[in-house]
């Protein structure tokens, strides 16, 4: 499996982003790619071990050595027929996914320079597109029909998985084009929409039938199906109800991004709903990943600078003694945002937005400590008094999603993705829609 040695004479190589100082002056994707020689010999170094725990960490399942190692011995077609098995869209996660498995790769426990495993899964997927190894399949039909509510990546994996077990599958999606927060969530530097639209046009000649602008109410499902998918996803971001948020410049994370996006497909909007940073001092409420995906956004539409809060405290560069294996490292993450820009904060809470004449001009922040809570269970955050006001004249609130609330359904209706779960990973979310489409097809006969 792999060559056993390699770890020891060949180190972790990525392929890395393209320099700042060209990427921040469009929107094409920034994630640059190896040749095929180093591409196998990263691939190489998925040695042997006895208990890959890859495989564990994954949520699909990947089987990262055995397709790792027809990567490095230069099978490109069994590379993809292996990571196929358990990925439906490695154009996706290879991208966006923040590689479970790495993080549990014994390479990384033992030295800190896991396999590039997320890196050869995308290199895997292109070089099957650019090959041909992928195709349009047919399907023996079983007479069943399915509505799968949602085109996200859990609504998409699931019809992929129905439609190949025989079932006449139907995608609803409320937006213009379909792919949820993939398209209209992360931005396409970090995911080029062609990506979506050459998996769609897939999907379509397979059989499947999408139908856009269709707002469904769960409540009152279409009839004429044997069963339906709910992959709506979390489409109520987290608010920040204080004071000012009124005023014009206080955006929801998704706002700005959605709306790039549509420019970028060709849309266009009146100067009043236009939702635009340039020139403008940025504050990015939030330190996750959408917060980053802001940050980044800002910086292509021009701002004059980008700050980020975050209401917990600065973790730990390199490890964490609180999050030893087998937990996720809470570390310090330095992302491809913060390296084209970035004052970044942490221990801070919002108090207020400040405005003159309705337009946001600064918000008031406050120092917060966290203690333990003596009844166990999550610390307990206090204000210090120690208070400031940060001057900004945009300020994008990027502080997760509510978890939707469902009613009772029938037992023909699944719910899957985001929408069962609360807001997590795609990688995540493409396991769900292939366990519900599993779950259907032993239920409906």
């Amino acid at each position: 499996m792999g060559n056993p040695r390699a770890f020891l004479t060949i180190p972790r190589k990525e392929a890395g982003h393209r320099p700042v100082s060209e990427r921040v002056h469009d929107f094409s994707e920034m994630e640059q790619t190896l040749n095929t020689k180093d591409r196998q010999q990263q691939a190489s170094r998925c040695m042997d071990c006895g208990v890959p725990f890859c495989h564990w960490a994954c949520p699909l399942g990947n089987k990262q050595p055995e397709w790792n190692d027809a990567l490095y011995k230069g099978d490109w077609e069994l590379a993809y027929k292996l990571l196929s098995k358990t990925n439906d869209f490695p154009e996706f996660t290879g991208r966006v996914c923040p590689a479970l498995c790495e993080k549990s790769c014994v390479l990384n426990l033992t030295i800190s320079e896991p396999v590039t495993c997320r890196e050869n899964e995308c290199a895997i997927i292109e070089r099957a597109f650019l090959e041909s190894y992928i195709t349009p399949q047919t399907y023996d039909r079983n007479g069943k029909k399915v509505l799968v509510i949602g085109s996200g990546p859990a609504g998409l994996s699931a019809a992929n998985q129905l439609n190949k077990k025989g079932f006449d599958v139907t995608v609803y999606e409320k937006n213009e084009a379909a792919g949820g927060l993939l398209r209209f969530g992360i931005p396409n530097f970090k995911l080029a929409k062609n990506v979506i639209d050459r998996r769609i046009v897939l999907m379509e000649q397979e059989g499947i039938n999408f139908v856009y602008n269709q707002n469904v109410d769960v409540n009152n499902l279409p009839a004429g199906y044997d069963a339906y998918v709910i992959a709506t996803g979390t489409p109520q971001a987290r608010d920040l109800k204080i004071e000012g948020r009124e005023l014009k410049g206080v955006h929801l994370a998704l706002e700005i991004l959605s709306q790039q996006t549509r420019i970028l497909m060709g849309q266009s909007f009146d100067k009043k709903d236009l939702v635009n940073a340039k020139g403008k001092k940025v504050l990015v409420i939030g330190g996750g990943d959408t917060g980053s995906d802001c940050i980044g956004t800002a910086h292509r539409q021009g701002c004059k600078s980008v700050t980020q809060i975050e209401i917990m405290p600065k973790p730990p560069e390199g490890s964490n003694p609180a999050t030893p294996w087998p937990y996720w490292p809470q570390i310090l993450k330095t992302s491809y945002a913060h390296e084209e820009g970035c004052t970044r904060r942490w221990l801070l809470n919002t108090n207020k937005f400040i405005g003159k004449d309705g337009v946001l001009t600064g918000a008031e922040v406050e120092e917060v400590v966290w203690e333990p809570n003596p009844e166990g269970g999550r610390p307990i955050m206090k204000l210090t008094g120690k208070k400031e006001v940060i001057e900004c004249d945009m300020a994008l609130l990027a502080m997760g999603f509510l978890k939707p609330q469902h009613p009772q359904f029938a037992d023909n209706v699944f719910v899957c993705g985001d929408a069962a779960s609360g807001a997590s990973l795609v990688v995540r979310a493409i396991a769900s829609g292939r366990k519900i489409a599993e779950e259907i097809s032993n239920k409906i006969k």
